[in-house]
């Protein structure tokens, strides 16, 4: 049996020395300041405790530690340790300490779980031992173990003696801030005294932060302190010139923070580290990995750029989710060729918050102002949302001579690019599928990352870039057509007759956006396969931009709960639509008795109308279709460099170098998937943010606002009603259904409300089972709007605060026509 090693023996590991043990071992190897002591083995623990192990019981601490009271330690045992003691010197002060075989690890560090004893001598030094031995059965360390799981015969106990250092001060180091998580920060307590009043918590020391920004000490009211006496320790009052200096200058802060980054630097992980210093000199006393650290995340928050207005309406709806770093560079490709505007100089036209989607509304109305062009902003609000009354929207710093500088020559080079492409559109949407099916199987034919990546930029690019860009001329032709033939019919006819006469864009199949739901239920009446299906709508769903998510077309359990869902309608989705051909052909007639001689030219605006809707749904449903190429190059990109789903989180410059073999991105990716992570766990940004925005502190905040956050504060405060815009006509009274998302589709009932954030393509399905759908954010020409006036459900949308004020199973009164939505019960 080896019942005693010296501090630094090779053998000393975790099973003979435990935890604390094994750790001051390996720092002595490492040539770092250590006082000097020995080990005793957890073989004569268990050397001693054979005669009464049977005897322990967890449950009676107090029994316990009389039983080792009770037992004298063997003779030859007791020879061996106090041989090691004379070894240190003569009658020199120790500190024995318990170190367990379940401690300092690094998921648990069972720290001041077990006793210590300081200022021991000789006389005392074979009775600390027992004592120390029989704290492995208090009532700390019991239960610690029970929480953790760790089976009480699964223990032992070492104890480990040193030298007692007679500190003037000591405290602790750690080589990571353990509050936020950073590792560029090393943060050290320190106080006067040995350093049990810190450990122990009996005392406020001062704090150092060590950085890159120099050294921020904030000194503590240091009021008690632990010192050597002749029979052991005690705490006495810090004297009063003391209590508020500084226990450490710079240059002792950085030194220590220098001997904090060995051990780290040694262990590979950051450190917690006990350190004393006498006369100048600091040594180490103990250290163990932290536990419960955060994980280090990145910042993604263009909202910090600026004092400005951000939105999620519009494109924040078609892409709702906290993005993957590939994800955001495909999205920013993506809004460099689908939205030129973006592009200007100067300006951050579309912004990352937090992960999710914004675009910045502070831009549109500067320029507006600068050309004239305020009257119009209410088309914005017709694509982006409501901006609530009384809002002042910060403007860019920018004279209007310069905006037009720089508007002007844009405006003009768009429109030539527009032209062009809107020519070649209808070739590239007769096309788009066959070639997106074939750069998908070029795909899974490479055969190394060299081979992707020239594909890449051969191919995939090319087309991705095409698509962006005819989703742009399709949505730039006839803008003024979708908001102001709205308009007019509206004032003619009033709302429900316009939304009437506004509807059948979906005559003969061709609204994309509409297809999901069509091609359900073509497949649930047999009158097509699953792989008809998947290669025609199997591109969209509720996260179509997010490439790290499977598209509907891969995963066959997304189309049975669908196909589930339609068995539950409360009318089928065609009777749906001939219900409304019936409604709008009575809304014409109608038209026709009040202004006789118009109909025809009224008509031929209401189809370039739905030719322009027409379009620009399909090729956003192209362009959706290409984002489905893009995920399969991001999976094979994964498999053919064996990194799986850690491309996801590089960005696209990263991901190309990996293919080509640069791996060093790759070390990043552990922060980058907390950050994603840590951004996903939140709840949904507000719709609307005005300048700087934490999601972490707001989603903290109990009285948090989902429409509207504003860092200048004043804001009005959340409005009691529930008003939006009329998305489509009607009044319907029924209970209603607040969903989070759409997985949580099944929970919406034939004939229930849908009441939700927001909706994109990928919802559907749901809708024909709705009564009606209310939604916080939208505006009419968003998809909740287009797809509930086709088959004319009412609908309520871009209300701001509808999941805020409505709670699951209330009874309410959707009116359509006028935008409201009236609590019942």
């Amino acid at each position: 049996m080896k019942a005693v090693l010296p501090l630094d023996d090779a053998a000393a590991d975790l099973a003979t020395v435990g935890g604390k043990g094994a750790s001051l071992a390996r720092l002595t190897r490492a040539g770092l300041p250590v006082p000097g002591g020995f080990h005793v083995t957890t073989e004569a623990y268990l050397a001693f405790v054979a005669a009464f192990h049977d005897e322990i019981d967890p449950g009676d601490p107090e029994r316990t530690a009389a039983l080792f009271a009770r037992h004298d330690m063997p003779e030859d045992l007791a020879e061996e340790i106090l041989r090691a003691y004379r070894a240190l010197g003569d009658d020199v002060a120790v500190a024995v300490r318990s170190s367990a075989t379940a401690e300092d690890l690094p998921e648990m560090s069972f720290a001041g779980q077990q006793d210590t004893y300081l200022n021991i001598r000789a006389d005392a030094l074979l009775d600390a031992v027992k004592r120390c031995w029989a704290s492995l059965w208090n009532a700390r360390a019991v239960a610690y173990r029970d929480q953790n799981g760790v089976p009480h015969d699964d223990v032992a106990l070492a104890v480990v003696v040193q030298e007692l250092v007679d500190a003037d001060a000591a405290g602790i180091l750690f080589t990571a801030d353990p509050v936020t998580g950073a590792r560029d920060a090393t943060v050290i307590n320190a106080s006067w005294g040995l350093g049990e009043a810190v450990v122990g918590g009996q005392v406020t020391p001062d704090t150092i932060t060590v950085s890159g920004a120099g050294v921020r000490v904030e000194v503590g009211d240091k009021t008690v302190m632990t010192v050597r006496t002749p029979t052991g320790t005690e705490e006495r009052p810090v004297p009063g010139e003391l209590r508020r200096r500084p226990v450490l200058d710079e240059a002792e802060a950085a030194e220590l923070a220098a001997l904090g980054a060995r051990v780290q630097e040694l262990y590979g992980t950051p450190m917690d580290v006990e350190w004393v210093r006498r006369d100048g000199a600091f040594a180490i006393v103990q250290a163990r990995p932290i536990t419960g650290l955060t994980q280090p995340v990145e910042e993604w928050n263009d909202s910090l750029k600026g004092d400005y207005l951000w939105t999620a309406g519009n494109l924040g709806e078609a892409i709702p989710d906290v993005m993957t770093p590939v994800t955001w560079s495909f999205v920013r490709l993506f809004i460099h060729e689908a939205m030129s505007a973006s592009s200007l100089p100067g300006f951050d036209m579309v912004g990352n918050i937090g992960g999710r989607f914004y675009m910045n509304l502070s831009v549109v109305y500067t320029v507006a102002e600068a050309l004239g062009m305020k009257s119009r902003l209410g088309a914005v609000e017709n694509v982006f949302g409501k901006i609530p009354p009384g809002l002042d929207v910060p403007k860019l710093e920018i004279s209007r001579w310069g905006i037009i500088k720089r508007v002007v020559p844009m405006a003009i080079r768009i429109q030539r690019r527009v032209r062009a492409n809107l020519k070649a559109m209808p070739a590239f949407l007769a096309t788009s599928r066959q070639r997106c099916e074939e750069l998908r199987a070029a795909i899974a034919a490479t055969g190394s990352g060299p081979e992707l990546a020239r594909l890449w930029a051969d191919e995939i690019k090319p087309h991705v870039v095409t698509s962006c860009r005819m989703l742009e001329a399709a949505g730039r032709q006839g803008g003024s057509t979708l908001v102001y033939t709205r308009d007019k019919l509206r004032k003619l006819m009033g709302d429900i007759d316009a939304e009437a006469m506004l509807t059948g864009v979906n005559a003969g199949g061709e609204l994309a956006s509409m297809g999901l739901l069509m091609g359900l239920s073509r497949l649930a009446r047999g009158e097509i396969a699953r792989d008809e299906f998947a290669r025609a709508h199997g591109h969209r769903g509720p996260h179509e931009f997010e490439v790290s998510i499977p598209r509907p077309g891969e995963d066959p359990a997304w189309i049975d709960a669908q196909l589930a869902g339609l068995r539950d309608l409360r009318a089928d989705t065609e009777a749906l639509l001939a219900r409304q051909e019936k409604a709008r052909e009575a809304a014409w007639a109608r038209f026709a008795q009040r202004y006789p001689g118009k109909e025809a030219r009224m008509r031929e605006r209401v189809r370039r109308w739905g030719a322009v809707v027409r379009d620009r749904e399909s090729a956003r449903s192209e362009n959706m279709r290409a984002f489905w190429v893009l995920r399969a190059f991001a999976v094979r990109a994964g498999e053919l460099t064996g990194c799986g789903d850690d491309v996801f989180h590089l960005y696209l410059e990263e991901l190309l170098e990996l293919l080509n073999g640069n791996r060093a991105a790759l070390e990043r990716v552990p922060v980058r998937r907390a950050t994603y992570e840590r951004y996903a766990a939140l709840p949904p940004y507000p719709m609307l943010i005005v300048g700087r925005f934490d999601p972490v502190r707001w989603a903290a905040d109990p009285n948090r606002r989902a429409d509207l956050y504003d860092a200048r504060g004043g804001a009005a405060p959340v409005s009691d009603t529930v008003t939006g815009f009329p998305g489509a006509p009607g009044v319907v009274e029924g209970v209603a259904r607040v969903i989070s998302g759409p997985e949580e589709g099944d929970r919406l009932g034939p004939g229930e409300i849908l009441v939700t954030t927001l909706t994109n393509v990928g919802w559907t399905p749901m809708f024909p089972r709705a009564a009606a759908v209310v939604t916080d954010l939208g505006a009419p020409l968003s998809h909740a709007s287009i797809v509930a006036r086709e088959l004319g459900i009412p609908a309520v949308v871009g209300t701001g605060n509808a999941t805020m004020r409505l709670r699951d199973g209330d009874r309410i009164r959707v009116d359509g026509e006028r935008g409201t939505v009236e609590l019942l019960t």
